[in-house]
């Protein structure tokens, strides 16, 4: 008898991240819906079955839940939530701009009823305002339907090479006893590093495009795993940054920042920039948080003066080379 593939809806579901880890778990990937057009398109090429909206999520009409997502198993998102605040009245909480995406997801779970719930979130949100916004969001999420568990979960400790530490919430329907979530029960895995995820293609730094091929047989677990069928890498387009830009990181060593840049080389004598601001990757632990673009330079190549491209910086987020992504250059 073949077993049951559960379905997932991804709300604010971006480029497909969470879906993927879904997908790569056995489950199926139904449907995703976010505003960013890019996002969308890149979900809908990787999830090709999937309904996929590329819209305002408060357009979507309570009848286009029930007649495209209906019969969904578990819906996952992470939609921001940090308008929760003891100083709110109640009402003043469904108000507040920053939770309005929220509460959209809270509609469509009490639209769809589904078995099992996620929302990955800052792991701030545990602890703001003494706890209470995760209070609020238990309160609301678990009380009449979910028996409601959270718990801040490292990437990296589970075989991704980042540092990234987010706050998982899960919510399994009570009348559901069969579905039992402990975050007691997740298996722990050796750490992987920047240079068993991105150091097989450093022989791919040339001012060349498109797709590249890995002649080498992968030598270890994760570039077993990263690796596509055949062996070819996408988006591996090398960039260089402006040459003032090139000039600051390369005084800066692996694991270092912006405070390794000789003073005479920036603009202004700024002495409060981010600790991650032109952070050289140590190739042998795990990397930053990786942000959508790297817009503000916070990461830059182990080896190379410039950011990590498109196709480093998904291995890095354990995106598998299989995983193609559209509407980038």
């Amino acid at each position: 008898m073949k077993k049951k593939k559960y379905k997932v809806l991804d709300l604010f579901c971006g480029c497909g991240g969470i879906s993927e880890g879904y997908r790569l778990a056995g489950f199926d990937i139904v449907g995703g819906i976010d505003f960013n057009e890019y996002a969308t398109i890149t979900f809908k090429h990787n999830f090709k079955k999937a309904k996929v909206h590329n819209i305002d999520i408060a357009t979507f009409t309570n009848e286009e839940i029930d007649k495209e997502y209906g019969d969904v198993d578990v819906i996952v998102g992470g939609p921001p939530c940090q308008g929760f605040s003891s100083a709110n009245r109640w009402q003043k909480e469904m108000e507040d701009p920053r939770n309005k995406l929220f509460f959209e997801y809270i509609r469509f779970v009490q639209r769809i009823h589904p078995k099992v719930i996620m929302i990955e979130n800052v792991r701030g949100l545990l602890s703001l305002d003494n706890g209470y916004a995760i209070k609020r969001i238990q309160e609301i999420l678990g009380s009449a339907e979910y028996n409601i568990s959270y718990q801040v979960l490292d990437a990296s400790d589970y075989g991704v090479p980042q540092n990234r530490k987010r706050a998982i919430i899960v919510g399994v329907r009570k009348d559901y006893k069969d579905i039992v979530f402990d975050f007691n029960s997740l298996i722990k895995q050796e750490k992987t590093t920047v240079e068993d995820a991105i150091g097989e293609l450093y022989q791919f730094e040339e001012y060349s495009t498109g797709a590249k091929e890995l002649k080498e047989p992968a030598n270890s677990k994760l570039r077993k795993y990263l690796r596509s069928k055949d062996n070819i890498v996408m988006d591996q387009d090398i960039v260089y940054p402006a040459e003032k830009v090139q000039k600051r990181i390369s005084f800066v060593p692996q694991g270092g920042n912006w405070k390794d840049v000789p003073a005479e080389l920036w603009s202004n004598n700024r002495q409060n920039r981010h600790s991650s601001a032109y952070k050289r990757l140590n190739p042998e632990t795990q990397s930053c948080t990786i942000d959508t673009g790297n817009a503000h330079s916070n990461y830059f190549h182990p080896l190379y003066n410039r950011i990590p491209t498109i196709r480093e910086s998904a291995r890095l987020q354990s995106f598998p080379d299989s995983f193609d992504f559209q509407g980038v250059v």
